[in-house]
């Protein structure tokens, strides 16, 4: 490093003198802002400051993005979270409207069964035996409106998870129901009570 120290004292007499001492200092200056930084004159040190900026830039922008994409994963989760539960939601307040007179259904199974008792133990020409006929009929209908269905199987194959075997009937073919004791009822496709029947072997 150049040892010379800048002389701000100038002789404003001489002219050349003092224009000599000026371009003197500006040298000094050079040579020292050289040996600290020798790329100064060359302009590299802006290039090398843009190229640290533009680094910094792109690494938020990839910072960002990635903010960017895990939020919307984030959102497609809770969305499809929310769908979800709704779904569930519907299907089990479709599932309770279907099924909110199972219990009050099965106990009018029995009026039901007390009036076909009287129907076969009455007379044709009854007319307390045909309104016994009329309020059963009036009955079924109100029952099938509601989603009860009768099960009466006589002569089909037999079927475990709406039939209940209590005996054989020789007269039946194999595996066919023959005779129905007691008919079977089901409400929206769920069984609310099998039909008893014996079956042939």
């Amino acid at each position: 490093m150049s040892e010379q120290t800048p002389n701000h004292k100038f002789d404003t007499k001489d002219p050349k003198a003092a224009q000599s001492n000026i371009e003197r200092e500006d040298s000094v200056l050079e040579e020292t802002l050289e040996e600290f930084d020798p790329k100064v004159n060359d302009g590299s040190h802006e290039t090398i400051k843009s190229e640290i900026d533009l680094n910094a830039f792109h690494e938020r922008i990839a910072e960002l993005e990635g903010e960017v994409k895990q939020a919307k994963e984030q959102t497609a989760r809770a969305n499809a979270e929310a769908y979800n539960a709704q779904k569930r939601m519907e299907q089990e307040a479709d599932k309770s409207k279907k099924f909110a007179l199972q219990k009050f259904a099965k106990e009018l199974l029995d009026i039901v069964d007390n009036l076909e008792r009287a129907i076969e133990n009455g007379s044709a020409d009854d007319a307390v035996t045909e309104g016994v006929v009329l309020t059963h009929k009036a009955l079924l209908n109100v029952l099938n409106k509601h989603g009860v269905d009768v099960i009466d199987p006589k002569g089909e194959d037999f079927n475990a998870d709406f039939h209940e075997a209590v005996g054989i009937d020789t007269e039946a073919d194999a595996n066919t129901v023959g005779e129905v004791l007691q008919k079977g009822y089901s409400l929206n496709g769920r069984l609310l009570r099998p039909a008893m029947v014996r079956v042939g072997q």
